[in-house]
């Protein structure tokens, strides 16, 4: 079968495509899939460049879905035929958060899915939204379960509610679209102002261009004529955060989802302790929240943007796409 490694220490030139032995069929508890799609996220981005080393060999990519070509003794949730789509923490089945480290991760702890098939215990996949692609399925392993996480699971999102959305990338477009889909106003920023027009067509209420306006939280504030939003989906890091704590209402929630701005930085802790606001960082969900997403999803209709589709030889020309920040929502890998 065709697989990628990555070959020590990273690098987008050090993706390399092999061919290597069949995984054979699947024992008890396991699953044999066909892979046929991936998706790009910022993680992988650092797995691949190197800035997350991991072992020598490692073959990246945590977001994995394709059908099942065989199922093992006890196997009970999946027949042949159908279509799934991995777990990003597959071990965290159910209940409160139980890893801080992504040393079971696919793609950066262990060996991830750009490859064409691979056999694993069932309950390392999901069922994949009914009538969807395998590109489209393959989105929500990290960026679309990172969405759902933030603003049903921990922040228990209304109809009503005010929501702001930090740039046009994969977990702000599905955020976007999940907030939209269940009744709540949408605050949106980006640096492009033909983005911003994107934004506005996929039912954004509110724009702002945070390079035009540094100032947007106040513009956001302004927007929500002086209250703030109930929810903010934080994926700068500790460039953006001091903004989105002005954005906020007393008492909201902020997710803390990305560091693309950093790792580090200086918080304004005092103006979010007056305002009384939470905080809550998050990495992905279990097993159980991404089979509630798929119902959610199949019931509200909403589908993934794609910006584009890479081969699987052609996935350094996929993270280079990703570098460049011209994409809008996801960028995939077909295969």
């Amino acid at each position: 079968m065709k697989a990628i490694r990555l070959d020590k220490p990273g690098g987008l030139d050090r993706l390399r495509l092999h061919d290597l032995p069949d995984p054979g069929r699947p024992g008890p508890g396991q699953i044999r899939v066909r892979i046929s799609a991936s998706s790009l996220n910022y993680h992988d981005y650092g797995v691949a460049s190197g800035r997350m080393p991991t072992e020598d060999g490692r073959i990246p990519m945590s977001d994995g879905a394709g059908t099942v070509e065989a199922v093992g003794e006890g196997v009970e949730d999946f027949a042949a035929g159908d279509a799934v789509v991995s777990c990003f923490f597959p071990l965290w089945q159910d209940g409160e958060a139980a890893v801080a480290d992504f040393k079971t991760t696919p793609g950066d702890g262990i060996d991830g899915y750009a490859r064409e098939s691979v056999v694993a215990p069932a309950s390392w996949f999901t069922r994949a939204p009914k009538g969807w692609s395998h590109a489209e399925a393959a989105t929500l392993t990290t960026a679309g379960l990172t969405a759902w996480r933030a603003l049903v699971v921990d922040g228990g999102l209304k109809a009503g509610n005010d929501v702001l959305v930090l740039g046009t990338g994969g977990v702000s477009i599905f955020a976007l679209q999940m907030a939209k889909a269940m009744g709540a106003r949408v605050a949106a920023t980006s640096s492009s102002d033909e983005k911003l027009e994107r934004l506005r067509a996929m039912g954004a209420d509110f724009t702002v261009n945070y390079k035009a306006d540094p100032e947007w939280g106040s513009a956001v504030i302004d927007w929500t004529g002086g209250r703030g939003v109930d929810h903010v989906v934080e994926v700068g890091g500790p460039a953006t955060l001091p903004q989105s704590i002005k954005a906020a209402r007393i008492g909201g929630h902020l997710a803390l989802i990305g560091v693309l701005t950093g790792r580090s930085g200086e918080i304004p802790t005092a103006l979010m302790m007056a305002r009384q606001q939470r905080l809550q960082g998050l990495i992905v969900g279990s097993r159980r929240h991404q089979e509630d997403m798929v119902r959610g999803l199949e019931a509200t209709g909403i589908r993934p943007v794609i910006d584009r589709s890479f081969p699987l030889e052609g996935i350094a020309d996929a993270f280079r796409h990703e570098e460049s920040g011209r994409h809008f929502g996801k960028i995939c890998l077909e295969f």
